[in-house]
């Protein structure tokens, strides 16, 4: 690991990319993510190979991602909630065509333009597809401003293993925040493994060709089946959670992002009452923890939802855990931020 530095989010998520050795960053201004692109417009030209490049839209930006990934370079674009909605038809083709890249996604209220206050209401984008066809893709929730640094490292990462787009989900208050964070060592990008499908220029071989497209229906059967196998492997070896208190809680408490870490303060409050508050976070929103999840929830009869939007994840909580478990939810929208004791006040109904 390098120094640690008192950093934004976006900072240090901009960092930690350059530092995984991304050399081709393409997006348009939005807040709550500008500082994202402002660090990136000045540090990544001065790298060896860097490209930044505003583009003149969401749509441009994602199709310039996906020219820039064929070739086998690290890329990366960001945004926030409305402007990620306009990428959605590059990210389902970066998808078909197993493309590598990291798509950032500092979140904020919504729908339509909605505001620039934090807010989680993209979980069903981000998880069950938000462009067409049938396609997966990674989703990293972190929940401290170190977290999304080590993500984003991580993020490159695991899109070029199973050449699939990986999406780092986060909120404007992650974005926006101050945390010390210890950054990453650089990688050595002539170290990176090799990546012979890139479209790098023929020579001695048969042309490289990317596409998503298949005009007969078995042919393009074959692809999805190739997709969905790629999909079961990442099940089976990227899950990732954090326990708090499961050994023996009263109460299950299932949060991802901000809310997790906002679910601490009230794990020590339900303490001072005598309440032993397990908490469940998600690290992978998807492949979701649903089998950890089910095996927790045999210990206590709730298993309390919380998030910033009007029930998004609570869906995948309740389709994890037995039908005989009460599984309530408990939302603030808009970008209203959930308070600790409010929180409280919800678990407490339950224990």
């Amino acid at each position: 690991m390098g120094e640690k530095k008192l950093m934004r989010g976006n900072e240090a998520i901009a960092e930690a990319a350059i530092r995984a050795g991304c050399r081709n960053y393409f997006a348009y201004p939005i807040t709550p993510q500008a500082e994202l692109l402002q660090w990136m417009a000045e540090y990544m030209p001065k790298q060896e190979n860097g490209t930044f490049l505003q583009a003149e839209s969401e749509i441009g930006a994602i199709s310039m991602v996906y020219g820039a990934a064929s070739t086998g370079e690290r890329t990366m674009t960001s945004s926030s909630s409305p402007g990620i909605s306009l990428k959605q038809e590059g990210i389902s083709y970066l998808a078909g065509s197993e493309l590598p890249a990291v798509i950032v996604n500092i979140m904020r209220g919504g729908p339509g333009l909605g505001n620039i206050q934090p807010a989680q209401g993209d979980y069903f984008q981000a998880t069950k597809g938000g462009g067409h066809g049938d396609y997966r893709l990674i989703v990293l929730a972190p929940s401290t401003v170190p977290e999304a640094a080590e993500l984003t490292f991580e993020a490159f990462n695991l899109a070029d293993e199973y050449r699939n787009p990986v999406i780092l989900l986060a909120d404007g208050m992650i974005g926006q925040m101050m945390e010390p964070v210890e950054l990453p060592s650089p990688v050595d990008t002539s170290d990176l493994p090799t990546k012979p499908w890139a479209t790098t220029g023929k020579d001695g071989r048969d042309a490289n060709t990317i596409r998503s497209f298949a005009m007969g229906a078995e042919a393009l059967k074959s692809i999805n089946q190739g997709l969905q196998e790629k999909y079961d492997n990442i099940k089976e070896a990227e899950t990732r959670y954090e326990e708090v208190g499961v050994d023996n809680p009263d109460i299950l408490l299932v949060a991802f992002g901000t809310v997790a870490r906002i679910a601490r303060s009230t794990r020590r409050l339900a303490g001072e009452q005598g309440i032993n508050l397990g908490i469940f976070r998600p690290i992978t929103l998807w492949p979701f923890p649903g089998n950890r999840l089910a095996e927790l929830s045999k210990k206590v009869d709730t298993v309390l939802t919380v998030e910033m939007n009007f029930g998004q994840m609570v869906e995948d909580v309740r389709l994890s855990v037995d039908s005989d478990i009460n599984t309530p939810f408990y939302g603030e929208q808009g970008g209203v931020v959930p308070d600790p004791s409010r929180i409280l006040q919800e678990v407490k109904k339950y224990v």
